[in-house]
């Protein structure tokens, strides 16, 4: 649908206060269906009749705008009276809102706008077409300022009046309509305020109990005019006062001028990450009963369940759901906090298999790939952030732009669908051709700008990025997605000889580049797991072992960032060190997964030491304490602890590959996971010095089971395998 009406704003133009938009219907006969389409250039609510007519928020999502943006549709019959009034309210949202990090700030615009369509069946059988245009009323709300990052300012004495003629929009965008493709944002799980803190700085602070997205709801009672502000952060300082520094430049409150009777509210077009609240001003004693937080995120189904005898890794385990919670609105954002909140490609590909055990992300994905492909360059490349609010800053770097390949690769893996494929080959394979023409070589990519192994802990001195070679890094990618096209081309049916030849090219410059003689010529942890984890070598036994050298000379500690982090366990378990793989997932010193879990974490950090032992925080500059990207580290909790794994030969968990790696410093470990075949379970537990292990397969599904050195294929049903303690040592 190109045109739902014509878009409508309000007639003089405030920048900042909130407006509403109404159309009152009178109805003469009997309605069979009602359905109502909205859209909007920002974000609105729609109400008929004083009710609400969804339980989503944050409408109509975020896309590409100047290319697409989506409608919505609602089955309105049941709310139907004989006298009707549809009102809109609308607000910046990402449309208006300042995104970014660098000035001048992106905004896609400031002619906030509703297109709207209304059609009303009849019993007879006539219709009724009832669009957007200047019959509709507009006015101004209570709701003064209201952006993404700096929060909102209400004022509860305001109620709309002064309703006058919307104003029909003379500009055109051309950007498409399309229907909803991802899935709805909602408010989730809700949690009281747990306690009120005075901290040493006699501030009133609210602590939830969890780091959180989304917003807080609140009754307050003041005198007419009183302005009371609510903060947001996410810990307290080493001190026990409030912090927020690290929000940067984003304000992340709210206002609320009271009127002097109970007013209840939440925010209507903006969210924070946060969990703690501190209170300005505040007009009356605080009653925690009058707070509640309300987690915010996209509607995706939980799939996956882990649970283990070791609490603090299933602390870690609910860490990395929360994370992705907190991330996936909408958009896969990398924080929910600070000014960026941004679609990182390269938090994406690193995560997504493990949000795919989490979480059914399939709908989730699609709808932004499809906008990833809409922002990819002219010249094939990808922007570092989709949508791309930040333009030709950090495009197309590494680790980051394989997104276009690995994100479509992993859904096909574990949905088994192929118009996922079809849909993104084109991008991938532009992918893939950009690196190809990057520098004087074809096979290997060694000139422009990469984020490197992003925050690795062998990083030097003032530097964000680890000491592995970027171009090492770079032409491993070059070499992975390289890869992976050629198994999506050969899915499709495509002829893949030109890139089976470009990939020996690849695979052979690298070795002959950064293993001379053998050897890697970076001594890094990261430089060996990609190498071992995209078969970029001739002798992995020998890798492997300096790899788990390095680890075990440094202390058992791991020292990679974004782009090792992944990798490194997986590295180490598919080559005979699952021992050293768990070491560094039971470690609980800094720097560990377990690190952060002993902290207090509630959610993943950005930073192993986000707050120091000593407590101490990190720069405030960078300090996210909710950023999934470690979090990958679960994809390695399903698939080598529990041992669940998809099969490329029959994707979708078809045919399962159950493949775990035992440790009897954990006493029983079990994981399910939700596939369209069927629910998949695996569980070990130690008994009489053996590991039983026990698997579930769905009906008219098969299972390759490795133990003991074996492989067993099994089909439909349970079954139970032991091995002896000493084996798994």
């Amino acid at each position: 649908m190109e045109k739902l009406g014509k878009w409508i704003s309000a007639k003089e133009f405030q920048d900042n206060i909130c407006s509403v938009f109404r159309r009152e219907v009178n109805l003469q006969n009997k309605v069979t269906k009602a359905v109502w389409f909205v859209t909007a250039r920002g974000m609105y609510v729609p109400n008929l009749n004083g009710k609400a007519v969804t339980d989503a928020v944050f409408m109509p999502g975020w896309t590409t705008y100047q290319k697409r943006i989506q409608f919505q549709e609602y089955d309105v019959t049941d709310l139907l009276k004989e006298r009707n009034v549809f009102k809109i309210t609308l607000g910046k949202g990402w449309y208006g809102s300042r995104l970014g990090w660098i000035p001048p700030y992106h905004r896609y615009g400031d002619s906030y706008a509703i297109n709207t369509h209304i059609l009303i069946t009849f019993e007879d059988g006539t219709e009724e077409n009832i669009v957007s245009d200047n019959t509709w009323e507009t006015a101004y709300t209570g709701i003064l300022f209201s952006e993404i990052y700096d929060g909102e300012v209400f004022d509860s004495r305001i109620s709309p009046d002064n309703w006058s003629d919307a104003a029909v929009c003379e500009d055109s965008y051309g950007e498409e309509l399309v229907p909803q493709e991802g899935e709805w944002i909602k408010e989730r799980e809700m949690f009281p305020a747990q306690k009120i803190i005075k901290t040493p700085k006699n501030e009133t602070v609210i602590d939830f109990g969890q780091n959180l997205t989304g917003y807080v709801s609140v009754r307050i009672f003041g005198p007419t005019g009183h302005h009371a502000k609510i903060l947001h952060g996410e810990v307290l300082d080493s001190s026990g006062n409030f912090y927020n520094e690290n929000l940067r430049t984003a304000k992340q409150q709210v206002e609320i001028i009271c009127n002097g009777s109970t007013v209840e509210y939440k925010p209507h077009f903006t969210f924070q990450g946060f969990r703690y609240i501190c209170l300005i001003d505040w007009p009356e004693d605080v009653n925690l009963d009058n707070f509640q937080a309300i987690a915010v995120y996209s509607d995706m189904e939980r799939v996956g369940t882990f649970h283990c005898s070791n609490e603090k890794l299933n602390r870690l385990y609910e860490n990395i759901l929360w994370g992705q919670r907190s991330n996936f609105l909408d958009v896969p954002t990398d924080c929910p906090q600070r000014d960026e909140r941004c679609g990182w490609t390269g938090d994406a590909q690193v995560f997504i298999k493990a949000a795919s055990y989490n979480f059914d992300v399939s709908r989730f994905f699609k709808k932004w790939l499809n906008d990833l492909r809409l922002e990819q360059f002219d010249d094939g490349g990808i922007p570092a952030i989709v949508p791309n609010v930040i333009g030709q800053n950090g495009a197309s770097s590494s680790a980051w732009g394989d997104a276009a390949v690995i994100c479509p690769w992993q859904l096909y893996l574990a949905y088994g669908d192929r118009t996922i494929l079809e849909d993104n080959f084109e991008c991938m394979r532009r992918w893939v051709e950009f690196i190809r023409y990057q520098g004087e070589f074809e096979e290997t990519w060694d000139v422009g700008h990469h984020f490197g192994d992003w925050l690795g802990l062998d990083a030097l001195e003032g530097s964000y990025k680890g000491s592995t070679s970027e171009n090492l890094i770079a032409t491993a990618f070059y070499a992975y997605s390289t890869s992976l096209l050629i198994k999506a081309g050969k899915e499709l049916g495509r002829d893949m000889c030109e890139y089976e030849f470009l990939y020996d090219r690849i695979r052979s410059a690298y070795i002959r580049e950064y293993l001379p003689g053998g050897l890697l010529r970076d001594k890094t942890q990261t430089a060996h797991a990609l190498t071992l984890y995209f078969d970029l070598c001739d002798s992995k036994g020998k890798i492997a072992r300096d790899l788990a050298d390095l680890i075990k000379d440094g202390g058992n500690c791991l020292q990679t960032g974004f782009v090792g982090t992944p990798y490194l366990l997986h590295a180490l378990s598919e080559n005979g060190y699952e021992e050293v793989a768990y070491d560094l997932l039971l470690r609980e010193s800094y720097p560990s997964w377990l690190y952060s879990v002993n902290q207090g974490a509630t959610t993943m950090w950005e930073h192993w030491d986000g707050i120091k032992p000593d407590g101490q925080l990190w720069s405030a500059e960078m300090n996210s304490f909710n950023h999934y990207a470690y979090g990958a580290v679960g994809d390695w909790l399903y698939g080598a602890v529990a041992g669940i794994n998809a099969d490329e030969r029959a994707p979708g968990f078809r045919h399962i590959v159950f493949r775990p790696f035992f440790d009897s410093r954990l006493l029983y470990v079990k994981a399910t996971l939700k596939t369209k075949y069927g629910n998949v379970s695996a569980k070990w537990k130690i008994q009489d010095n053996r590991f039983i292990y026990e698997v579930y397969v769905p009906e008219g599904c098969t299972a390759s089971v490795y133990m003991d050195g074996m492989c067993h294929e099994v089909n439909s049903g349970c079954h139970k395998l032991t091995m002896g303690l000493n084996k798994a040592q």
